[in-house]
């Protein structure tokens, strides 16, 4: 399907954004600023996935959601808001950056839980099924998570009920500290859902128009059957499990051939090559979003934190 010069221009900025997003995010942490885990070096995956998905549809995610959101729609501000505890934060500051949600955008959660999304996928399409939305679900996961026995419940589930679940794994190469080498008994995430007769694809997940193209196919596929499918997104985790963190543990010519294919680097090289961008444009967005990154960090600052009598409302135990 063709994706105008426009849309392209778009979701370049976009990536910009959430990388800056998350820059910000990591030279914040420990200046009273809770740490996060970021996903630098993802950016592709998150916007071209959510790019293709539609208005009605929902997503759940996990602790690496900033991409998800800010591809989404997302206020900056908002979120840099609820990570720093403040009133003006999506979940006015009780969730931080692992438990975001955010109703308007049909972001059901965030979950910091490793396959916790996993386990809701079913429930959520479920509902969707029985109450006659046309909407289909979209759960993002890792390759930790599909370590997870949760991984398998929630296929196997999906698979027998027959629910319009898109699972997305952006197999990010690392599960916290340890590679993905030394946790997975096969090479690909997919082969696992290929056992369950579920449809499966795999997409180089640092070139955002291929996952574009690949998630429209995907998601098509979801809605003309009311069935599952899973979507494997290969890219590589640029940062540290949780900043700061040093990446010590890490192989830095592994890393190095990774940032050789930097997801944004080769979007903005695509664009130039298609003449749909040229150095003064780049500049333009380049400088569109520093000042929104600027604007949402002294939103986020000025934001005023809770007051003790707010803290226990609308929380369920």
């Amino acid at each position: 399907m063709h994706t105008d010069p426009t849309t392209r221009l778009s979701m370049l900025e976009t990536m910009l954004l959430i990388r800056a997003h998350e820059r910000t995010l990591a030279a914040l942490a420990g200046g009273g600023v809770p740490g996060t885990c970021t996903a630098v070096g993802q950016e592709a995956a998150a916007v071209g996935v959510v790019r293709a998905l539609q208005p009605r549809d929902r997503i759940l995610t996990n602790h690496r959601s900033a991409g998800h959101l800010l591809a989404r729609g997302a206020d900056p501000g908002r979120l840099l808001a609820e990570v720093m505890g403040r009133r003006d934060g999506y979940c006015k500051g009780r969730s931080g950056s692992l438990h975001i949600s955010a109703k308007e955008l049909g972001i059901v959660l965030t979950t910091t839980i490793v396959g916790g999304e996993l386990s809701l996928a079913p429930g959520v399409a479920l509902a969707q099924t029985m109450q006659g939305r046309p909407g289909i679900v979209a759960c993002f996961f890792g390759d930790g998570a599909a370590c997870e026995g949760s991984f398998h419940e929630s296929l196997n589930l999906a698979a027998l009920w027959n629910l319009p679940v898109l699972y997305i794994c952006e197999n990010n190469q690392w599960q916290a500290f340890v590679h993905r080498r030394e946790a997975m008994s096969c090479e690909h995430v997919s082969d696992w859902g290929a056992g369950y007769g579920i449809p499966v694809r795999t997409v180089d997940g640092n070139d955002v128009f291929a996952v574009l193209e690949a998630t429209r196919e995907a998601a098509t596929q979801v809605r003309d059957t009311r069935r599952p499918v899973l979507l494997e997104v290969l890219t590589y985790r640029t940062r540290g499990h949780f900043e700061p963190d040093d990446q010590g543990y890490v192989d830095k010519a592994e890393l190095a051939a990774w940032l050789a294919r930097d997801p944004i680097a080769l979007c903005r090289d695509r664009l130039i090559a298609d003449g749909h961008l040229d150095v003064a444009a780049d500049a333009e967005l380049a400088a569109r979003v520093e000042a929104r990154i600027a604007a949402a960090v002294a939103f986020a600052a000025a934001s005023p934190f809770p007051s003790i009598e707010e803290l226990t409302l609308d929380v369920y135990a």
